[in-house]
């Protein structure tokens, strides 16, 4: 029985029309977090929706010379 448990759980979460995936979020720049975005991030999308976010960063990385 936990089985089929497991493999339900597993087979919403491949299957969910949001939930894009962590490689999608890494190429896009964010960061995969569970809970919530931390203060200075805004939510982009989910890598495993309702739990896992994907967030980035509210300015663009700067880099110094």
């Amino acid at each position: 029985m936990g089985i089929l448990v497991l493999v339900f759980i597993f087979i919403s979460l491949t299957q969910h029309g949001d939930a894009h995936g962590p490689d999608s979020c890494n190429q896009g720049g964010g960061l995969c977090r569970v809970g919530s975005c931390v203060s200075g991030e805004y939510l982009a999308q989910f890598c495993f929706e309702p739990v896992i976010l994907c967030c980035k960063n509210l300015s663009p990385a700067t880099t110094e010379s």
